[in-house]
């Protein structure tokens, strides 16, 4: 491990105010109550002993979730310092775990860089924990203390010598604050998988206590390794991944980039760890200067030719898999999710180091260089292709007097946040929706057969593809670069499939084309998944619909299974008729609907290359994996 370097002990912590708020509105703090939040204890946890390894004092974290879903997580960093506080009077220890704010990572002297809530993560943890145990090893001695509810209910005390140093904090979720306190194993798997390779060289370890499962994470080549990983499932064009390492100014920049014979690109930026959905300056500079030295590049070596126009960022981006990496001494995040970096300064250090180190891998691999140009004046032709059809089609809609698909059953309400669409499958189901909806605020939208796979789809050829078209004009947003959520004609998108095997494949079909080309309505939280009844169940006079098999084994032993009824199950919508179909899938009042949200996007783009890419392998191990969780198999 190497050498501490840096002063961290009780005049390191500034203590800014108190706790109160957290426990009165904890999604303040976590962003909900839900798994997310749940989830996110464990990463501000994790982040407390990730900011020791980057102050060079820690290179194990240890995380475990326990057979009562209570976490620990031990490092083998300095320790938190344990002296009494000058300001708070109590041990620097209950400082951090109680007081909001206050936190060496106020500090530069303490931590050069830090990641998580910026002081704010352990006591909230503290707060939002039926109890929290922390055991901190330092200056050859053990120490101890216990909390409920964020409230002390020992005193920091001395129980033992220790031979190294560092911290040890278990914890359980309050389940009076949170919906449901069980830990997803995949979910802790990815993000501490995802702070590995952002760390290169520090050992993380997950265990699972409840099954035994165990995953050790530990990458030296930092995040070159991550896009591997990222493109072990698709077709890389070019073997040699572009990569660079660097500081300017105080911050250090980290990129990696390999190209695929995918059409979407996958580019996720990170700022002190932190996963920043949103951007910010640092991507502006990293795309920024990716654009200019490949059109730079090109002119120079008469690959566009001089009459030609430029290659658009959009262009050369098709197919990219990149992980840019930042580290900064005072991130600016806006917003109070963190997820679009602000500071100024980094979009000038991101760009000149981006087209410094760029240019050279362009200049030594001219091989590389020209496969990844080619790509993108093919891409180059499509959007152009496919600018044309969008033309055409406005061209002709304006000629014929048209706006909207024929087959669209539109609504009367004109304000989006008042109406609704159902995308249908087949025109049998069709039929019974359009009789049934609601017709003041529902519209419907029947789709013949599955649509376009726009996983293995350029632009272009997805616009010629009837079905995206029909959508694309009912939605009146537009798609892709031009996709403008201002402009949406209805507040909620909602699939509305048969429970079988078909209608789960155009489930993901269309939740491909969404991610893929409309993602803003995702993270809107515009589009639905409607739940339609598996069963009909009737015994005596009365009639339940039920939507699981589960809520049907509770249902038959209420009524008593020897007891007479009869079972209908439900393999179409087509086999409802519009009453039945309102009342138990469209009614607002009474309808059970899922909201399609993406909580990792790294994981939702695995996923969706796993599913409807080219490689059959990996898709395999994915359905031979996840038999087990499959509901209600259609055979």
């Amino acid at each position: 491990m190497a050498e501490q370097k840096r002063n961290y002990g009780a005049d390191q912590i500034q203590v800014l105010e108190g706790l109160d708020p957290v426990r009165k509105r904890p999604g303040m703090y976590i962003g909900s109550t839900g798994p997310r939040g749940l989830h996110h204890l464990v990463y501000e946890i994790v982040d407390n002993s990730i900011d020791e390894a980057l102050a060079g004092v820690c290179d194990t974290i240890n995380v475990e979730i326990m057979e009562d879903n209570s976490i620990r997580v031990e490092d083998n960093g300095s320790g938190i310092p344990v002296e009494l506080h000058p300001k708070t009077g109590k041990s620097t220890v209950e400082t951090v775990l109680t007081v909001l704010h206050a936190g060496g990572k106020f500090n530069s002297d303490a931590y050069k860089v830090s990641g998580g809530l910026h002081g704010v993560g352990m006591s909230v943890v503290n707060a939002l924990s039926e109890w929290l145990k922390v055991e901190v090893h330092r200056d050859n001695k053990k120490y101890f203390q216990e909390y409920r509810r964020g409230v002390p209910v020992t005193d920091l005390v001395e129980t033992g010598t220790a031979k190294g140093t560092g911290t040890i904090i278990e914890f359980k979720p309050d389940n009076t604050i949170f919906e449901e306190i069980v830990y997803d194993y995949s979910t802790l798997q990815y993000r501490l998988r995802e702070m590995a390779f952002l760390n290169k060289g520090i050992n993380i370890n997950l265990t699972d206590k409840r099954d035994g499962s165990k995953d050790k994470f530990h990458y030296d080549g930092g995040i070159n390794e991550f896009v591997k990983y990222l493109n072990k499932k698709k077709n890389p064009i070019h073997n040699k991944i572009i990569y660079y390492d660097g500081e300017k100014d105080g911050s250090t920049v980290e990129f990696a980039i390999q190209y695929t014979d995918s059409y979407a690109e996958s580019i996720y930026s990170f700022a002190n760890n932190i996963n920043t959905h949103e951007g910010g300056t640092h991507l502006s500079g990293f795309k920024s200067a990716v654009t200019r030295v490949f059109n730079d590049y090109s002119r120079k070596y008469n690959i566009i030719k001089e009459k030609d126009e430029n290659l658009t960022g959009e262009d050369i981006r098709e197919g990219m898999t990149a992980i840019l990496s930042v580290k900064l001494m005072e991130p600016q995040f806006e917003g109070q999710t963190k997820t679009k970096l602000g500071n100024s300064e980094m979009r000038g250090i991101v760009e000149s180091l981006v087209n410094e180190s760029l240019n050279n891998f362009l200049e030594e691999n001219p091989k590389e260089a020209k496969l990844i140009i080619d790509k993108a004046q093919k891409a180059a032709k499509a959007r152009e292709a496919a600018r044309k059809a969008r033309e055409l089609t406005r061209r002709k809609n304006i000629l014929d007097g048209l706006s909207l698909p024929g087959k669209l059953a539109d609504c009367s309400e004109k304000e989006a946040d008042k109406s609704e669409i159902f995308l249908v499958e087949g025109d049998s189901a069709g039929g019974s929706a359009k009789q049934g909806r609601d017709r003041k605020i529902q519209a419907i939208l029947p789709l013949k057969g599955k649509i376009l796979n726009v996983e293995k789809a350029r632009l272009d050829r997805i616009l010629n593809y009837e079905e995206i078209g029909a959508m694309i004009t009912a939605f009146g947003c537009g798609i892709g670069q031009e996709f403008d959520i201002s402009r949406i004609r209805y507040g909620k998108i909602i699939i509305m499939t048969d429970a079988d095997v078909d209608g789960a494949h155009i489930r993901t079909l269309l939740l491909t084309f969404f991610y893929r080309y409309m993602r803003p309505l995702i993270d809107n939280g515009n589009i639905f998944i409607a739940q339609p009844p598996l069963y009909k169940v009737k015994y005596g006079k009365l009639e339940s619909y039920v939507y699981s098999d589960k809520e049907l084994d509770t249902l038959l032993e209420e009524i008593g299974r020897d007891n007479k009824y009869s079972l209908q199950r439900y393999k179409g919508l087509g086999e409802m008729n519009p009453d039945q179909l309102w009342e138990t899938t469209m009614n607002p009042e009474t309808r059970i609907m899922l909201r399609v949200e993406v909580q990792d996007a790294l994981e939702a783009d695995e996923i969706f290359t796993i599913l409807m890419g080219d490689k059959v392998e990996p898709r395999r191990e994915f359905i031979e994996k996840n038999a087990k969780y499959v509901k209600n198999l259609d055979i």
